[in-house]
């Protein structure tokens, strides 16, 4: 099994090692070198265009990556860190713009993992890490997911099931606003006022419209259970397969990458999803399910 010495070893040659967050399992690399970083694009598939999210230990190391610290940012952080929510602000120059897809700005968090935290102390850099599977596939929750995606290709840290299950909250925090540019379980009344921000380059990861997709062909049912009972429905030709999830946003979100890994490897022709109502706290959920079901 490998070991975080180990894994802050390999990260510190330049080499890549998948890692748990309390989010998902992240696909890591030092995030101040480029060739580096690179390998992360190429073993994904993942377009030039997508930044990643900078991983650190602490508020003084996120302080070194950063042009400019607002009272906002300190706010937030102070708030918020560890925990599942990324500032985009102002880089310096010690950030390669391979990581920030040519942008002024960096994402980064300190993600809510005792693994994680220490892997960055050990390894003594910040970690660039998107999630830890193909680009526009489910996100893994767990060390079995990131073998299934990648083989042997990337050694994986395990750290157990991911507590929170899909992205973090992104943020920007420059100009006169707080924008929102990525919904996650932190939720808008929480950051102030939200603005969906298109683009190309994106301003941040997981913008595509489709997104976070099983290999199974996935669509949302236009008539949601109006008991509450939240439901995932495979079907082939003469069966079914129902999945109950949980009446909560935190505990649906916790378990929904894991459910559709679970659909997927039992090889269902499709997965059709009654979703969850359309309100605040279930905004990032509904997110991830629309960006899942476009094709």
């Amino acid at each position: 099994m490998l070991s975080i010495k180990q894994a802050a070893a390999l990260l510190r040659s330049g080499d890549l090692v998948a890692f748990p967050t309390e989010t998902v399992y992240g696909l890591g690399a030092n995030a101040l070198d480029a060739a580096a970083v690179a390998k992360i694009y190429q073993l994904k598939g993942r377009p030039a265009s997508s930044p990643l999210i900078v991983h650190v230990s602490s508020i003084e190391m996120a302080k070194t990556l950063v042009a400019e610290w607002p009272p906002r940012a300190e706010a937030l952080a102070r708030r918020y860190w560890p925990g599942p929510l990324t500032l985009v602000l102002p880089k310096t120059p010690a950030i390669p713009d391979i990581v920030s897809a040519g942008l002024p700005t960096v994402g980064i968090r300190v993600p809510n993992h005792p693994v994680a935290l220490e892997l960055i102390a050990e390894a003594g850099v910040p970690l660039a890490a998107p999630s830890a599977n193909k680009f526009t596939g489910l996100s893994p929750t767990t060390a079995d997911h990131v073998r299934r995606a990648f083989g042997d290709a990337v050694p994986v840290l395990d750290g157990g099931p991911c507590q929170v299950g899909i992205e973090s909250t992104v943020v920007s925090v420059e100009g006169p606003e707080i924008r929102l540019l990525r919904s996650g379980m932190i939720g808008f009344p929480d950051i102030e006022r939200a603005v969906a921000i298109p683009g190309s380059p994106h301003p941040a990861p997981g913008m595509h419209a489709r997104h976070y997709s099983p290999r199974t062909p996935l669509t949302l049912s236009e008539a949601p259970d109006p008991r509450g009972a939240y439901v995932w429905i495979a079907r082939p030709a003469q069966a079914a397969r129902v999945v109950h999830m949980p009446a909560a946003a935190a505990a649906y979100a916790a378990l929904l990458y894991g459910v559709l890994h679970e659909l997927d490897a039992e090889g269902w022709p499709s997965i059709t999803v009654e979703p969850p109502p359309d309100t605040i706290e279930w905004t990032a959920v509904l997110d991830r399910l629309h960006r899942a079901a476009n094709q």
